[in-house]
């Protein structure tokens, strides 16, 4: 018997294996996040933001880290797939909204790999002579054929891209700070004085799709039966991973305002690489090459999530069974993630990528809220979390629900 998998009986159904540990589950968080985020939203966020673009992404990691303190403690209290449904089963006791969450959650997850596999296929249009919707299903088919083949395989294969991806960040900031060496003096400029109202209405209304750039430590969560010692492991992970693409995002943010003009990078199809061009004077290919991995990634990790959200929702009984039915050879649930697929080449023929990352950040700062208040129903109970789990404050998940509500309204009303 291998090491990694559970028992079986001659009747068992396969289960899912635990073979995900600490750098896979960090190199995973990044993969999605990164590759979801500043390749494909830089320039849309720029748009919205200008000169304060780097100040959006700020916010959105404040943000975030209040909904990810929660996380930490929820995974370590219901170590399952499916978390934030189940989450929310465990301290709400409403089936409906159960469903509810999960829907949102799975909707959530196909909506930005929607998203990503249209900015990875603008990448590829700048290579490969094909129209973009072609390029866009081709990359969903391939995503979701690795997906399926097996979570060791496509866990490593989006753990090699993560790597090539930070390297293109890396890359970038090098870059800008080696031809701008003063350029850490000008990051009072890319924060608005408190003062103007128009500025932090653009930061704010700009944070709403930074915010998906941060979307990715959560997916973590949905990898719980698949990771030895979860309630340990994953919080790491999550904090791990905001940290790291928070800097990240701030740097490469702060190099092209300094270095593009906010024209030069919302009509772009491929925002990172014009950026490296625009440093070097060299050609693009090597990082236009990066964003095609780093957006792959992104979408592999998301039909990944999906299929998961799909696998807990039916195996806990939420949805039909067939859904939760694991392929004994590949050990993944096949069935739900071609579902997965289908319904993304939907949503690409449909909307176009910004109104679909608009989308995800939205209907993600509704499972985070219900997420935060989940946590704080269970904490006023007064049942504290298993001995090796983390235990936050009140506070987190209080701070969590309230900022994810301001993030929803707050650009509406400035």
């Amino acid at each position: 018997m291998n090491g990694d998998q559970a028992p079986q009986g001659r009747d068992a159904s396969p289960q899912l294996a635990r073979r995900i540990g600490l750098p896979l589950l960090i190199l995973y968080g990044m993969g999605v996040t990164i590759g979801a985020g500043i390749y494909v939203l830089i320039g849309e966020t720029t748009a919205r933001a200008g000169m304060y673009g780097p100040t959006s992404f700020l916010v959105a990691a404040v943000i975030m880290a209040f909904s990810a303190a929660s996380f930490a403690e929820l995974c370590g209290r219901v170590p399952k797939a499916a978390g934030e449904a189940l989450y929310v089963a465990s301290a709400l006791h409403r089936p409906w909204l159960t469903l509810a969450t999960g829907g949102l959650v799975l909707l959530a997850a196909i909506v930005a790999a929607a998203t990503i596999s249209l900015g990875s296929a603008g990448y590829m249009s700048e290579l490969i002579p094909l129209p973009r919707l072609v390029l866009t299903v081709g990359v969903v088919g391939f995503t979701a054929a690795l997906a399926a083949w097996g979570i060791r395989e496509s866990v490593i294969f989006a753990a090699v891209l993560t790597l090539v991806e930070i390297a293109g960040l890396l890359t970038i900031i090098v870059l800008g700070f080696w031809t701008q060496p003063d350029i850490m003096s000008h990051i009072p400029q890319v924060v608005p004085p408190l003062s103007s109202g128009s500025g932090w209405s653009g930061v704010l209304a700009a944070s709403l799709l930074a915010f998906f750039a941060f979307i990715g430590f959560d997916d973590t969560v949905n990898l719980a039966e698949e990771s030895p010692n979860p309630e340990r492991l994953i919080p790491w992970a999550i904090a791990i991973t905001l940290v790291i693409v928070t800097a990240l995002y701030f740097l490469v943010s702060l190099v092209a305002v300094m270095t593009l003009s906010v024209q030069e990078m919302q009509s772009s199809n491929a925002p990172v690489a014009l950026l490296y061009e625009k440093l070097t004077g060299a050609s693009p290919l090597a990082i236009t090459l990066i964003g095609v991995f780093a957006t792959l990634n992104g979408v592999v990790i998301q039909i990944i999530m999906a299929s998961r959200v799909l696998y807990g929702l039916a195996s806990s009984g939420h949805l039909p069974k067939g859904l939760g039915r694991i392929n004994s050879v590949t050990q993944t649930p096949v069935l739900a993630t071609i579902l997965v697929a289908a319904v993304i080449v939907v949503l690409v023929v449909l909307f176009p990528l910004e109104g679909l990352a608009e989308m995800t950040s939205t209907i993600i700062l509704v499972v985070f809220m219900l997420v935060n208040l989940a946590l704080v129903r269970i904490k006023l109970t007064g049942v504290r979390p298993p001995a090796n789990a983390v235990e936050v404050p009140l506070i987190a998940p209080v701070l969590g629900a309230i900022t994810c509500i301001f993030l929803m309204i707050g650009p509406r009303l400035l």
